[in-house]
Parts: C-alpha cells; sequence; structure tokens
C-alpha cells in the first residue's frame, strides 16, 4: 500500500450517494482532530490481501512483523464493501487504542487496530474525536 498524489477531497466526492455522507462525516471529525498533520490517500494491497483506499490522517513510523519498517498513518478511514472502517495506529501501554477505547463508541466490531460499524448513526461521533485526538498525543510523545 503506498500514498497517492490523488486529492482526498476528490476521492470523497466521488464516493457512492451510499457512504459518502458518513464518509465525509467522519472525515470531518478526524482532521478536525488533526488539524496541520498530512491527509493522503493510500492505495494498494493492504496487509491481508485485499485491495483497498484509506485516507490516512498523520504519520508514523511502525514496524510490521516481518521487521520492515514503513512509514504509515496514525488515523485511517476507510469504506468497506459492508461497512465503515476507522484504523488506529497508536499504541499506549502496549495496547492498541482502537482495542482499548473502540468499544466505547457505540455499535462496533473492533480489531486489534481497527474499529467497524455500518453507519455513524451507530457510533458516538465525540467519543471518536476524543479517540482521535488521544491517538495524535500518543503518537507525538
Amino acid at each position: 500500500m503506498e500514498t497517492t498524489d490523488r486529492d482526498v477531497d476528490e476521492f470523497l466526492a466521488a464516493l457512492p450517494d451510499d457512504v459518502r455522507d458518513d464518509m465525509t462525516k467522519l472525515d470531518a471529525v478526524i482532521a478536525a482532530e488533526m488539524t496541520g498533520l498530512p491527509r493522503r490517500l493510500f492505495e494498494g494491497r493492504f496487509w491481508g490481501g485485499t485491495d483497498q483506499q484509506i485516507i490516512g490522517y498523520g504519520t508514523q513510523v511502525t514496524t510490521r512483523s516481518d521487521k520492515r519498517e514503513v512509514r504509515w498513518f496514525v488515523v485511517g478511514l476507510a469504506a468497506q464493501k459492508r461497512h465503515l472502517s476507522v484504523y488506529v495506529s497508536a499504541v499506549e501501554d502496549r495496547q492498541y487504542l482502537s482495542e482499548k477505547y473502540g468499544p466505547e463508541l457505540g455499535k462496533v466490531k473492533v480489531g486489534k487496530s481497527s474499529i467497524g460499524f455500518s453507519s455513524t448513526a451507530d457510533i458516538d461521533l465525540d467519543k471518536l474525536a476524543n479517540l482521535v485526538g488521544r491517538a495524535r498525543r500518543v503518537s507525538e510523545a
């Protein structure tokens, strides 16, 4: 997966109607907490082997399980086939923030560094903003 030069706002505007509003709302919440940090579109094959388009906010160097270092986003946002995903790469006390705080957001499915949900109606956007703000602070420490 690589960063692209594609404009994130144009990417959002081109999304199908059924996800555009939610993705735009989520982008606004995340971007407000990540003001001044890079906001880029990542495209390509994700670690799990699926092709993805992810809006990445902030930058950090992450060491993968194969010991290779990659430049990665602190927070990511993607529209999947049947749900939306927020990825939180920040770790605090050896635990991903998404695992620690994701369940507090509402009707979500939490993975190691991901939070999946059907729509913004299923989550508390204020709590998401708090989680993103915490991810920023942890990644800058």
